[in-house]
């Protein structure tokens, strides 16, 4: 295979790694801070509060104690103090329990009625009680909570994620990291590529990362707990929350019809079509299959996925910063992770705004640069053709900020058909 000219995302943040970590290049460390379109548009209203709860905007030095009514929109970072806990009614008719001693900010929020209306929050520390609005029916993968160790996705859902602090984890039992209690419905909780289903009544843990030294990451699976811990106990205002938790699903729909909104379907039973009789003259046309599993008419996830990278390749080629943005999903997860000088990996989570500029940053100082890709796989995911797995086998060399590298690692991009688009909703590269 030739060397090709064009690089894609993921492996940039990879080279930038290699240089930060093995290499001891110069460069300012990546962005943090979530960025979003929807930051200032509407995300909630307090419905009930009780103690010390505030809300700090964007702009620095911006904070203000929040009162029954209080509007909060997408980027206010809300704090509860430890007397403090607030009942928010999302813009979706969700509502997000903020219990004492949190912090969490709504990174992305679109509640029009469509089906890409999307909910993506962060939990700094503390716990949230989260039940699900009508985005939650309209767009499940669209429904995410990010916490410092893991991401949990929902399926119409009451759920409790809790991030356990070094600090309170030094203090109790309980060990450092992320948990999530199931109250109604089902969700995942993922950490890389292992992923967890809780069902209702069940708690789920991922443990906090372990640093040794030169920052080895060492990332645990997620389990579920035997029993629920005790430092989950009711808030002020679970009462009134169960009762609204056993009729949220219809409340939600209700609240989507009155905007026009695109109310989903109840489930039924699917419709087959019976095809008429085949002449036995004529020849029967082979159907298409992975692993001996018909695809659907039209579906060719090698051609896809082949065409989605080369896509996104053009658009590194050219510099193009919102072509790059606009082949990841506003909820994308990139992950990235890298060996230093004695083989420890060190992994990077961002998201797709901060994977645009650390792109654009690696490419400036990027010298002599060949990779030949060794292997490409594309699998369909699901029975339908709208999620394709993209794997690629990658050796790469060439100079960065003058200094010499050569590796091998494995990308791995899911991406998912959004409104005619094909879109990446997960991204991840290892050195190998």
């Amino acid at each position: 295979m030739t060397p090709m000219q064009t690089f894609p995302a993921a492996r940039f943040l990879l080279i930038k790694l290699v240089c930060l970590l093995a290499l001891g290049c110069g460069g300012s460390a990546l962005a943090t801070e979530p960025s979003s379109d929807s930051v200032g548009q509407p995300f909630a209203k307090v419905w009930r509060i009780r103690g010390e709860v505030f809300a700090s905007g964007p702009e620095p030095g911006r904070t203000r104690r929040l009162q029954e009514g209080s509007a909060i929109n997408v980027g206010d970072r809300i704090r509860a103090l430890g007397s403090g806990e607030a009942v928010l009614k999302t813009a979706d008719a969700g509502i997000v329990a903020v219990r004492p001693g949190t912090e969490f900010v709504a990174e992305n929020f679109v509640a029009a009625g469509k089906p890409t209306d999307t909910s993506v929050l962060r939990v700094f520390s503390g716990s949230l009680r989260v039940l699900t609005g009508w985005i939650g029916q309209l767009n499940r993968s669209g429904h995410k909570v990010h916490t410092p160790t893991a991401t949990i996705g929902i399926r119409g859902t009451d759920h409790e994620p809790y991030v356990m602090s070094a600090e309170m984890a030094a203090k109790t039992s309980y060990k450092e990291g992320t948990y999530n209690k199931v109250n109604r419905g089902r969700t995942a909780l993922e950490v890389g590529e292992h992923s967890l289903d809780i069902e209702a009544g069940r708690v789920g843990f991922a443990q906090a990362p372990k640093f040794k030294k030169r920052a080895l990451l060492t990332v645990l699976m997620p389990v579920l707990l035997d029993k629920i811990p005790d430092f989950y106990v009711p808030g002020e205002f679970d009462a009134e929350l169960d009762r609204h938790s056993a009729t949220m699903d219809a409340e939600s729909r209700r609240e989507l019809e009155k905007i026009g909104g695109s109310v989903p379907q109840e489930a039924a039973a699917p419709v087959v079509a019976v095809a008429p009789p085949v002449q036995a003259a004529v020849a029967a046309t082979p159907v298409p299959t992975v692993s001996g599993v018909p695809l659907p008419a039209g579906c060719d996830p090698a051609a896809t996925g082949r065409a989605w990278v080369e896509a996104l390749d053009g658009a590194i080629t050219r510099l193009d910063a919102d072509a790059i943005v606009a082949a990841f999903a506003p909820d994308v997860v990139v992950r990235a992770s890298v060996r230093n000088k004695e083989g420890a990996l060190t992994t990077v989570e961002l998201g797709r705004d901060e994977l645009a500029r650390s792109t654009l940053s690696a490419v400036k100082s990027l010298e002599d640069y060949r990779h030949r890709r060794v292997s490409m796989e594309s699998v369909l995911v699901g029975g339908a053709c709208d999620r394709i797995a993209v794997k690629s086998v990658v050796i790469e060399q060439g100079r960065q900020s003058g200094k010499s590298f050569r590796f091998e690692s494995l990308e791995e991009y899911l991406i998912e058909k959004r409104d005619g688009k094909w879109l990446a909703v997960k991204a991840e590269t290892t050195q190998r």
